[in-house]
């Protein structure tokens, strides 16, 4: 890599090309191992297409935003919604605190990652919670002590065979700072300061390291950690709901295992799946809002398919379906949804998304319907409607609906705590899981 840095910029979903992008004329990516490794990672996951053609590359994005550096070109995915409201919508989500919001203007998302606001937002939240005063917590410690504090060590006293020194071994509980949900935030800003992309960004994150280092000591993190520190969460620590929510969002989107160890290969840079945010969101609203229905998540629609086993010479196990969501009352399926991070209303319907839902739609023989939820953010965007027949007879058998989720308004229904904005919330998440008469 040592020709000169090339730089990007596109929406999810979008493709640029050498007809349409002028820094991708002529550009080839060198043929080193860490950059074959990276299109390698880019494309087994789906992450980023990036194509040779004749005249330079094609990069085409999916559902992923964030950043991330192939050879000398710096390749940044932007979300569609920006700035504060993306991050309204990721803190519903996530079930994070209160935001401590800076001004839209301080979220230059056009010229940043959203990697850098995340990490703007992380920099605000800490800031905050340094400036009222870290949480301080009784820690026990074992130490020898001149003038005693605490309780005795008497089985330790009892193993040395007698007191040897004028230290005498004591358990005691100072109150201190260095506690482990602030070694998270120190771990969190370090993370933080080696991903920026802006400089400003990573200074203010060493910065904000460096005034934590003198009270806190340095943990690595890794799953065990924070789920830890999760454990310790309550009512007294609810300051640090968002921050934690950000820390772990940022350790997700980078590359690293949340098993306690690295993935295969880390990519060079943050790719963050919206699409996963999407069903979050959409999970949350729902369990919250339908009344009287029961959401499950991630439901298996068992016994759907099946061997024959008069026809089944290898012993294989049947597939099994799986719905993001599945909407019953009192025990009884009343609709099937899956959510697909793509504007459908933009795009067209890819085959394979269409072909799932068809076999959702007519495994559910007292209505088969199924649903996909999309987001959008044009008021416009209505309900589209698929119907499925027998080829032969032209039977009806089934219907797929695709639904808009419009972003604004879901944004605007949350954030309404009145009791008019309860009845909106109630009327559109029944809208999204039933659909509305045309």
């Amino acid at each position: 890599m040592t020709g000169t840095i090339r730089s990007i910029s596109l929406c999810e979903w979008d493709t640029l090309s050498p007809a349409t992008c002028e820094e991708l004329k002529g550009f080839f990516p060198d043929g080193s191992s860490n950059v074959r490794s990276t299109l390698e990672q880019l494309s087994e996951r789906n992450l980023l297409s990036v194509k040779e053609l004749r005249h330079g590359l094609e990069i085409q994005a999916f559902s992923y935003v964030g950043r991330v550096r192939i050879g000398d070109l710096n390749v940044t995915v932007l979300p569609k919604i920006r700035g504060n409201a993306l991050l309204r919508l990721i803190r519903y989500a996530y079930g994070g605190g209160r935001f401590h919001f800076v001004s839209d203007a301080n979220h230059q998302v056009d010229q940043w990652g959203f990697e850098d606001l995340l990490i703007s937002q992380l920099n605000t939240e800490i800031r905050h919670l340094t400036r009222r005063g870290l949480l301080r917590s009784y820690v026990p410690k074992n130490e020898r002590l001149v003038s005693p504090r605490g309780r005795i060590d008497v089985n330790q006293i009892a193993v040395e065979g007698g007191i040897v020194s004028s230290a005498i071994p004591c358990i005691h509980h100072p109150r201190t700072t260095d506690t482990l949900l602030n070694r998270v935030l120190l771990g969190g800003l370090k993370v933080a300061a080696s991903i920026a992309s802006e400089i400003e960004l990573r200074r203010e994150s060493r910065q904000l390291a460096s005034m934590m280092q003198e009270q806190v000591s340095v943990l690595p993190l890794d799953s065990s950690v924070l789920t830890r520190a999760m454990r310790q969460m309550n009512r007294l620590t609810t300051a640090y709901d968002s921050a934690l929510m950000i820390i772990e969002l940022l350790i997700e989107a980078q590359g690293i295992s949340l098993q306690g160890k690295m993935t295969r290969y880390q990519l060079p840079g943050f790719l963050f799946d919206m699409n996963t945010f999407f069903q979050a969101l959409l999970s949350r609203f729902l369990r919250e809002n339908l009344e009287g229905y029961t959401v499950r998540d991630e439901y298996s629609l068992k016994n759907m398919l099946k061997y024959n086993p008069e026809y089944n010479p290898q012993q294989s196990q049947p597939p099994t379906p799986r719905a993001d969501y599945v909407i019953e009352q009192k025990g009884v399926v009343r609709a099937i949804l899956d959510a697909k991070y793509r504007d459908l209303w933009r795009n067209t319907l890819p085959r394979e998304m269409l072909y799932q839902l068809v076999i959702y739609a007519i495994s559910h023989s007292k209505k088969p319907q199924s649903a996909i939820l999309y987001p959008s953010t044009d008021s416009n965007a209505k309900e589209a409607r698929i119907d499925v027949a027998d080829v032969q007879y032209g039977k009806h058998i089934g219907q797929v609906c695709t639904r808009p989720v419009y972003l604004p308004g879901l944004l605007e229904a949350i954030s309404d705590r009145s009791i008019k904005g309860r009845s909106i919330r109630k009327k559109l998440a029944f809208n999204l899981a039933f659909g509305t008469s045309p």
